[in-house]
This record gives C-alpha cells, sequence and structure tokens, in this order.
C-alpha cells in the first residue's frame, strides 16, 4: 500500500511537458526575489559606507540561496506529477517560503538575517519531512534521505551565521550554500546510502529546459522592470532617452545571445546526452553566471538612467560591464554544455569589455550604457554570420 501511495506521486510517461500553471505561478515570486537584489545593489552603490566587493559577494550568496530554492522546487515538479494535490501543496508552501525571503533580501545580512535564514531552511526541511515518509517503500526513498541529509547539514551554518556577527555570518553562509551546491553536483553521497546513482535521476529534458528558459526570461523580465521604472521616474531628456534606448538594446541582445542555437537545442542536448541529470546540473552554474550578469546590468541601468550625464562611479562601470562579462562566460559554458565548443565571439566579447573598461572611467555614465550594448551587438552580428548558409548544428554534448 505506501509504495503504491509513493507511485502514486511520481511523474507518469506521457504527462504533459510544459510547465503546469502552478508552476508559471510559483515563478512570479522569483521576479519580486531578483527585483529585491537589484535594489539592494542600487541602494549600496549610492551609499557613501558601501564596501563594492562585500556587498556584491553578498547579494551573489542570496542568489546562489534563491536560486536553489528554484532549482529544487523545479526538481520536484520535474520528478513528480504536478498536478497531484499534494505536490502542489509543497509548491505552494516553497513560493510561500521564498517570498519571504525575498522580504528579508535587503537586509538580510543586517537585522533580518536570521528570518532569511530560517525561512530558506524551512523550505527544504518541510520538503524533505514530507517526501521521506510520503515515499516509504519505494527506490525514490533514497534519493529524498539524501537530500534531506544534505541540507540538514547546511540548515547548521545558516542558522548559526544568521546569530554571529557579520564576518562569521558571511563565512558561515558561504559555507552553508557551498555545501548545498556541492551536494547537488555530487549527488548528495550520504553514508550508508552512497551518492544517487546515474541510471536511476530520471528526469524529462524537455520540461526541465522549458523550466530554465522560464527562470531566464524571468530574470530578463526583471531587467525590463526597472529599466522602464526608471525611465519613467526621469526627465525624459535626451541623455536619458539615449540611455533608455540603449538599455533596451542590452536586454534584447542578452536574449537573442542565449536562445539563438544553445537555448533552443537544450532538451535535445540533454536528452541526448550519457549522462542527463549530469548535463542538466552543469547547466546550473552556465545559468547562475548569466543572471548574476543580467542583475548586476539592471543594477547599473537604474543608475546610468537616473543620471546619464552624471559623475561617473567606478562601480558603475563595474556593474554595467562586469554584468556582460559574467553573462558571456555563463553562455560560453551554456554553449560547451550543447555543443562541446566555445564561439570565439564570447571570448572577443568579453576581451572587448575588459579591455575598454578603465577607459571608461574617464567617460559619463551614459557611455556606459551604450558600451556593452555595442559590443553585445558584435556578437550577436558574428552568431548570426557563423550560421548563415550552414546547416544547424545538431547538439554534441561532451562525454
Amino acid at each position: 500500500m505506501a509504495t503504491a501511495r509513493a507511485q502514486a506521486l511520481l511523474r507518469k510517461p506521457g504527462q504533459p511537458v510544459h510547465p503546469t500553471f502552478l508552476e508559471v505561478f510559483f515563478d512570479l515570486v522569483f521576479v519580486f526575489a531578483l527585483t529585491r537584489m537589484t535594489q539592494r545593489l542600487v541602494e549600496e552603490l549610492t551609499s557613501e559606507r558601501r564596501i563594492l566587493v562585500t556587498e556584491a559577494g553578498q547579494t551573489l550568496i542570496l542568489l546562489l540561496a534563491t536560486y536553489m530554492v528554484w532549482l529544487v522546487t523545479t526538481l520536484i515538479t520535474n520528478l513528480y506529477d504536478p498536478t497531484r494535490p499534494e505536490i502542489q501543496l509543497v509548491t505552494a508552501a516553497a513560493m510561500l517560503g521564498a517570498l519571504l525571503m525575498a522580504v528579508a533580501v535587503p537586509e538580510a545580512f543586517e537585522e533580518r538575517s536570521l528570518f532569511f535564514a530560517l525561512s530558506y531552511v524551512s523550505i527544504h526541511l518541510v520538503q524533505g519531512l514530507f517526501f521521506v515518509p510520503a515515499l516509504r517503500g519505494h527506490p525514490a526513498q533514497r534519493r529524498a534521505v539524501r537530500v534531506f541529509v544534505w541540507f540538514s547539514i547546511s540548515a547548521v551554518p545558516w542558522v548559526v551565521g544568521a546569530l554571529d556577527g557579520d564576518v562569521a555570518r558571511a563565512v558561515l553562509w558561504t559555507l552553508a550554500i557551498a555545501l548545498d551546491y556541492t551536494g547537488v553536483a555530487l549527488r548528495q553521497p550520504t553514508p550508508m546510502l552512497g551518492r544517487q546513482p546515474a541510471s536511476e535521476m530520471t528526469i524529462d529534458p524537455e520540461h526541465l529546459s522549458e523550466r530554465f528558459r522560464l527562470f531566464f526570461t524571468i530574470a530578463l523580465g526583471e531587467l525590463i522592470l526597472a529599466l522602464g521604472s526608471t525611465y519613467s521616474q526621469s526627465a525624459f531628456t535626451a541623455a536619458s532617452t539615449v540611455a533608455f534606448v540603449a538599455s533596451f538594446a542590452t536586454t534584447a541582445l542578452l536574449w537573442r545571445i542565449y536562445v539563438h542555437r544553445a537555448g533552443e537545442l537544450l532538451p535535445a542536448a540533454i536528452a541526448t546526452a550519457r549522462e542527463p541529470a549530469r548535463l542538466a546540473a552543469v547547466s546550473v552554474p552556465a545559468h547562475v553566471l548569466m543572471l548574476a550578469g543580467i542583475i548586476a546590468v539592471s543594477a547599473g541601468i537604474e543608475l546610468v538612467i537616473a543620471q546619464p550625464l552624471g559623475r561617473i562611479d567606478p562601480a558603475l562601470v563595474v556593474f554595467m560591464l562586469g554584468g556582460p562579462v559574467l553573462y558571456l562566460g555563463g553562455r560560453a559554458i551554456f554553449e560547451y554544455i550543447v555543443f562541446s565548443r566555445v564561439s570565439p565571439s564570447r571570448w572577443y566579447g568579453i576581451a572587448t569589455l575588459v579591455v575598454i573598461s578603465p577607459g571608461l572611467r574617464f567617460a559619463p555614465p551614459l557611455v556606459s550604457a551604450i558600451a556593452p550594448a555595442a559590443v553585445l551587438t558584435g556578437v550577436a552580428i558574428t552568431d548570426t554570420i557563423r550560421g548563415r548558409g550552414s546547416p544547424d548544428e545538431p547538439p554534441s554534448p561532451p562525454g
């Protein structure tokens, strides 16, 4: 009887691969979460007491934690039947926890640290407390136990860090998020259970790829939100309008570079890989880098449009050009995952952005908005020329 109940929770062959309405609804929380991270960076950029490396590092930890919640919940709806009331309830609970995390983001390293940590930890522990007994008697229970054990271990530095001082908190939270991602990468090796066998990690590549693309679209949506909101509050001068148009071009180019071939062929690449679950796992750092780049650009755009001809801040150059550098680096990994090679245009784009960045410290902020749009245009044009007149390249994932 227990095995039958567990079997009923699993995703059935032939079920629709497209995300359900609940999954799309779940994703809406992350528009707010990413917006809060952008606002956090903007506030720190305009603060007299900021330390750029520290604030960027803290925001990265918050982004990694937020993305882990999205990733684990996405895997739940990939492995289990999302039409089951139990799975819908688990998803809704994760949605509430993610919303609470997002609320705490601006002060997550200050007075709301415990609130953020408990929200994050509770999501994973509640999921484990549901799946471990619910899957009793089924082989899938072993996977649930492994996941629960790893998140239980990382819960300790999350909570202890929230109760400690600033430096200790940063160290402990870095350790905690490193444990979480290491567990995913190593397939949660656990005493007496070992690690999850690759042969047992059956995923739906079409569904998972759709979820990756949806989250990427959400990140671009947050960028559009920042772009439109900031411009609507500007004086509508010629300079702010040029900055707005250049920033929109950057947004459109980020989408184009992502989707061109590799983004379209990710489902086929995962499906044809020798170990589909391993390839899907490698896709995670690629998307994290691209998301970090988008958030950096979003924060920079808000400041450029607000004061396109004002005093240049070196931190603004770091965000406006460093964001696309992170993005192209993540996109290079993503391309390698799909084709086992990387287009030279990725490296040329990164090199160009790095070389021109020192000179932009002596130009008005408006130039920092135009420069990445110009470089990304060159990357997109190179991609188009490379693919013109030749047959579509099939996916060829490594190993």
